[in-house]
């Protein structure tokens, strides 16, 4: 499932065609004809991200609602739009560009109310300028849940998926398995800091680096990581492989259904 930065960065690509431009929305597949008519021919306002969540305004107060999940996928492209090939769910086009979106968890039309609602069912965003990380980390401290899972409830923080959940614990050196009650507010403000960081970047960048400088891969005299997800991690997806800090073998278990990875020297419980 993409992360916070993707999301983000998809909503710059979005923005960069079609804001405050008519553009033109229907639904090849069928499935979303009904929402499509409603925002079809209106100015595009405005386009936000917020956590995992794509928003699109038009004119009138609607809004289209996106979320990923595991199968969607956009796909952008400049010039004529083409011949719909497989299941769009939803495409936009003006005179310059289009994009089309296929497997969406969530495809829906919203109006500013309905907006609202979604808004408040989501915890702050480390990406969004003045978030305000206060009510994460409230509920943080008055929850028996462990931080690990804690991280990835996007209605604690959002955005923030299996990578960069893995790689901040890391780089704080907290265990995943530590409560979140036993977290030390300035335990808590770093990790913030850091996701904000790291999740920037990861906007900017469109892949999700972690390591810091010291542990690059010519620095340290090793190869590039070869993983279709890019980028150089410490600790997500190298179970078996040994940490690039202390060589202890890196581990891997399941965490309510997700896959957590950590290191047991470095993130010591």
């Amino acid at each position: 499932m993409p992360e916070g930065n993707v999301v983000h960065h998809l909503a710059r690509r979005l923005r960069r065609a079609f804001a405050r431009t008519v553009v033109r929305v229907d639904s090849p597949q069928g499935r979303f004809a009904d929402g499509a008519a409603l925002v079809d021919g209106r100015l595009v306002r405005k386009i936000e991200a917020h956590g995992k969540h794509l928003f699109v305004g038009f004119e009138g107060g609607r809004w289209i609602h996106v979320h990923l999940g595991l199968f969607g996928k956009w796909a952008f492209g400049e010039g004529p739009r083409p011949e719909p090939v497989g299941l769009v769910r939803l495409r936009l086009w003006n005179d310059d560009s289009w994009a089309e979106l296929r497997g969406p968890t969530v495809c829906e039309v919203l109006d500013d109310a309905g907006m609202r609602a979604a808004l408040s069912r989501i915890g702050p965003d480390p990406i969004r300028p003045r978030a305000d990380p206060a009510p994460a980390w409230e509920r943080v401290r008055r929850s028996a849940t462990p931080i690990g899972a804690l991280l990835l409830d996007q209605t604690v923080v959002s955005g923030v998926g299996n990578i960069y959940r893995a790689e901040v614990l890391f780089r704080h050196n907290v265990s995943p398995y530590r409560p979140g009650r036993d977290m030390r507010p300035d335990e808590l403000d770093a990790i913030w800091a850091d996701l904000v960081m790291l999740m920037r970047a990861g906007t900017r960048r469109a892949r999700i680096d972690t390591v810091r400088d010291e542990h690059l891969p010519h620095v340290m005299g090793r190869a590039p990581r070869e993983d279709r997800h890019g980028g150089e991690v410490y600790v997500y997806r190298r179970a078996g492989q040994p940490c690039l800090v202390c060589g202890t073998q890196v581990q891997m278990a399941d965490l309510n259904g997700r896959n957590l990875y950590w290191c047991p020297a470095c993130q010591s419980a």
